[in-house]
């Protein structure tokens, strides 16, 4: 039967399938290091999208989208706004999947990669509150919602291509490797807009610098579409499919069987999603908002941030196979809890302190890169083969939901009205959800 539905899906999407294959040096299968390339461009252009939308909600929404609200009630509202995208996301993948199973794999990706490319790119064409007043705020909303929706569709399943079928002495190594592409998607990201902002005026920049990472956004999509395709058409691919290990199942079919699976697995990845916009959009906003530094040089150290973080996702990898992913990823929920600790006691992020604000960069993208190196081998292996590929993206979906969606809006709406140290607090939760998510999994009697 899984054969019957594997062939049929193929039928269904032979036409972009078969442009993948000629597109290849060995029709039907590559290398590997083929498909380990071609995830992390994937990973990279989807993290893109959203860290050029994150650090344009704190350098460039607030005065074009609400320039009649103070700085720190604009930026608010922005934030909002991004939150949108994380609560179309489960949507998105509950669409996606019934695409994919009526026109196939290749059919699903290909519109969803479009539509993230496309809602991404609209951006860059967007008119102010100036020109056509709330409805910029409206049309902002809907490109984010079809960000959101189109991420959803955008799950894939390749990973198990690396981690599910790799040795087992060597599953860690091979987990990390699409987590890759956030550090990467966050340089390239903050690199362009630090670029615009230290190279143009403020005038110019608010005019039409901006808007240039946004048109990148369909190029990096449209080489991220091309190089999964070409995965989808090899034979590894095919035999998973097959196997009924990449089979996408009804979502309620599943939620029933694996509610519990998916629960208990969206808190375990908590700390490292909580943190992810800690350190990566939330200390832009306190830095432009409240202190005198240059935003654009801040830029630069975050991108310094991030090469360490990719540092320390590889060294995830090294680790998970020597002491396992569970322990791995416990050892760095514990660090992020120290880490929370030392930010309500002392916070870092604390006036004009440069190299406090330094610190906080370093530290916590190095956190994030040991934490966040594990977090998708172990949503993976919370489910029986049947229903692994729809288990994990809605697991995936809920914890970026509750992690990272509202992470800036909750940390700049706590640290301006209560004090740097509630952020501290906020993250030390996810540490505690994180750890107790373990222990309960571990009951559960599923190995990670």
């Amino acid at each position: 039967m899984a054969t019957i539905m594997a062939d049929a899906a193929a039928a269904n999407s032979s036409k972009p399938e078969r442009d993948a294959r000629l597109a290849s040096s060995e029709p039907g299968h590559v290398a590997p290091g083929e498909i380990a390339l071609g995830v992390i461009i994937g990973r990279t252009s989807e993290f893109f999208d959203f860290f050029v939308f994150g650090l344009a909600c704190v350098l460039v929404f607030p005065r074009l989208v609400f320039p009649w609200a103070e700085p720190v009630t604009g930026t608010l509202y922005a934030f909002g706004l991004f939150a949108l995208a994380f609560v179309a996301r489960p949507v998105g993948s509950v669409l996606f999947m019934a695409i994919d199973r009526r026109y196939g794999r290749a059919t699903k990706l290909t519109i969803a990669l479009f539509l993230l490319g496309l809602s991404t790119c609209l951006i860059a064409f967007l008119p102010g509150y100036e020109t056509i007043g709330h409805w910029s705020a409206v049309l902002l909303g809907l490109c984010r919602i079809g960000q959101g929706l189109a991420l959803g569709g955008a799950w894939d399943g390749l990973s198990s291509l690396l981690a599910l079928n790799a040795p087992k002495n060597r599953r860690g190594w091979y987990a990390m490797l699409p987590q890759l592409g956030a550090p990467v998607g966050f340089m390239l990201a903050s690199g362009l807009f630090a670029f615009f902002v230290l190279q143009l005026s403020d005038a110019d920049f608010m005019g039409f610098g901006w808007r240039y990472p946004f048109f990148v956004a369909f190029t990096i999509n449209v080489v991220a579409l091309f190089a999964r395709l070409r995965l989808v058409a090899t034979e590894e691919f095919r035999r998973l499919l097959e196997a009924d290990e990449l089979e996408p199942e009804p979502v309620i079919e599943t939620v029933r069987a694996s509610g519990r699976n998916i629960l208990v697995g969206a808190f375990v990845p908590l700390a490292c999603y909580a943190l992810f916009h800690l350190v990566t959009v939330f200390p832009v906003s306190w830095i432009s908002l409240f202190t005198g530094r240059s935003v654009g040089e801040f830029l630069m150290v975050q991108f310094a941030g991030a090469v360490i973080c990719t540092m320390t996702i590889i060294m995830s990898g090294l680790i998970a196979d020597q002491i396992g992913r569970r322990s791995t990823i416990a050892i760095a929920a514990a660090l992020i809890g120290l880490f929370a600790l030392g930010s309500i006691i002392a916070p870092l992020l604390f006036g004009d302190s440069m190299p406090g604000q330094t610190i906080f960069v370093v530290v916590g993208f190095a956190l994030l890169g040991l934490a966040y190196g594990q977090s998708s081998g172990a949503i993976a292996e919370n489910f029986g083969t049947k229903y692994r590929y729809t288990g994990s993206a809605l697991t995936s979906d809920l914890a970026w939901l509750v992690g990272a969606g509202f992470a800036p809006l909750v940390a700049l709406y706590t640290s301006s009205h209560l004090g740097l140290p509630w952020v501290g607090v906020y993250l030390l939760s996810g540490a505690a959800c994180t750890l107790g998510a373990l222990g309960l999994n571990r009951r559960l009697g599923v190995s990670a």
